[in-house]
């Protein structure tokens, strides 16, 4: 389901190609994300697929095209991997939910009477109701997830880039952050979920995409996660994927 006005694919990658010196890390890429499509993005580590992100978040030079469709959502919002947030720095859950408005209201974040709504229905939105005054330092791996997905919603993006958002998370959770994703998807915004879960993406996605410096499958999970798949994408057996 489209929340655009048009066809207009939401992300569009073209013979992408990222160096580091003279590393190769990603090469001659091409994907195509439309509005209101979830897609998985699956590879060894070191395949490329953190990369990948930061050339479409316009974080890394790279040679190629990338296009990212504005609609009635703006532009493109990260959540990166848990492990690289700063834990002890003494900042509030509605605080880091409010900091993702600054892409929609400009300025700085401030929770006032009218912001604290929106900074709300983000954290309904993941299951933390009522959070807004509790430190980030003291939630668990799955709820410091959930608000940094709470935070990403708040910039209503058109695509949305999520770098091993279910890393550590229980299994309870894992199927409700899967659940909104696909409502997310259903709403119009472009979800691509970087993961190692193979056996949830076969589960539950209907795209999933392979990269081993370049993208090496695309489509059916079931056929790109295959153990003839993997073996031809990746030459590892399927365990070295799990």
């Amino acid at each position: 389901m489209h929340d655009g006005l048009n066809d207009e694919p939401a992300l569009s990658l073209d013979g992408v190609t990222v160096r580091y010196g003279r590393t190769v890390a990603v090469e001659g890429a091409s994907l195509v994300v439309e509005q209101g499509e979830l897609v998985a993005l699956v590879g060894p580590n070191g395949a490329g697929k953190s990369t990948l992100f930061r050339a479409a978040l316009g974080l890394v030079p790279y040679e190629g095209r990338i296009v990212v469709h504005q609609t009635r959502r703006r532009g493109i919002a990260f959540v990166p991997q848990r492990l690289e947030v700063d834990l002890d720095f003494p900042i509030t859950v509605g605080q880091v939910v409010a900091t993702g408005r600054r892409a929609v209201d400009g300025g700085l974040p401030r929770i006032s009477a009218r912001l604290a709504p929106a900074v709300a229905r983000c954290l309904s939105r993941v299951g933390l109701d009522g959070m807004e005054r509790r430190a980030l330092g003291s939630l668990s791996g799955g709820q410091v997830q959930r608000v940094l997905i709470a935070r990403a919603l708040a910039q209503e993006p058109s695509v949305l880039l999520l770098d091993e958002p279910l890393a550590g998370v229980d299994p309870m959770v894992t199927e409700s952050l899967v659940d909104l994703f696909i409502r997310l998807a259903a709403e119009g915004a472009a979800i691509v979920v970087s993961t190692h879960d193979l056996a949830l993406v076969r589960d539950r996605f209907a795209r999933c995409v392979a990269i081993n410096r370049t993208i090496v499958g695309d489509g059916d999970p079931a056929a790109v996660l295959s153990p003839a798949g993997l073996e031809r994408f990746f030459g590892l057996p399927v365990a070295a994927e799990g």
